[in-house]
């Protein structure tokens, strides 16, 4: 039972960005107003896509809830609102099917599945960013009482938690890939090796290494045999002469 590396990657990223995420979306800093006219100089206003809050540096009260039909008015509020939720729930969505594929508890993940998961992990980021991203480009041109805008912690958090499901549902779509392409990651057969065996029927005399040896000793001790020569057989025969 061993899950494989590039779903666990996806599996601990895609809950961080949707905490992240979350804390982005509830949170009332988007963007923060310094030096407000005709305000205390401690006064820091900021806003959010739900709320918004006063804030006094030098006391540290906080006073939310605050309106400003103008600011929530703005396109961006709303779109930026709409993808947020989108993105939560389709995360909540993505973590479930890609748990259901990846199933820790068997032998072998369900490639499909968990890929599939994957790739809403990802969708579910570049939901995420697109708002963030859009917000970060126009935020001084948002109706302000102030020209000094600044970027609150949300976006930084919204854009971390963003990247971190793209990343984590890109990883997750490699296993959707190999099962399209049919690469999936099965392990190869063991290579046998095949040793020809000698059967006792066979018409093919078998010679081990020692009638070899054998049979060249005995030829060598053949060969050193001193030869007779035919005079020395027919020397007795001469005398009768």
């Amino acid at each position: 039972m061993r899950t494989p590396g590039i779903f666990i990657f996806g599996m601990v990223l895609a809950p961080c960005g949707w905490i992240l995420e979350l804390t982005s979306t509830v949170a009332p800093a988007w963007r923060t107003i310094n030096n407000i006219p005709g305000e205390p100089s401690d006064l820091v206003i900021q806003q959010g896509l739900w709320d918004i809050c006063r804030t006094f540096t030098s006391s540290r009260d906080i006073q939310c809830s605050q309106q400003d039909t103008r600011y929530f008015g703005a396109q961006i509020i709303q779109i930026a609102r709409g993808l947020m939720l989108s993105s939560l729930i389709l995360n909540i969505i993505a973590i479930g099917v890609a748990s259901a594929g990846v199933r820790c508890w068997t032998e072998k993940p369900n490639w499909t599945v968990a890929g599939v998961g994957g790739l809403l992990i990802f969708i579910s980021g570049v939901l995420t960013i697109i708002p963030v991203a859009w917000y970060t480009h126009i935020m001084t041109s948002i109706f302000s009482a102030s020209t000094d805008v600044r970027v609150g912690y949300c976006l930084v958090l919204g854009f971390i938690g963003g990247i971190m499901e793209v990343l984590g549902g890109l990883v997750m779509s490699i296993g959707l890939c190999l099962r399209c392409s049919g690469q999936k990651r099965v392990p190869s057969p063991a290579r046998r090796d095949t040793v020809p065996s000698v059967s006792s029927g066979s018409s093919v005399p078998y010679y081990s290494k020692q009638s070899e040896m054998d049979f060249s000793r005995a030829k060598t001790q053949q060969d050193s045999r001193p030869a007779t020569s035919t005079a020395y057989r027919a020397r007795p025969y001469d005398t009768d002469l």
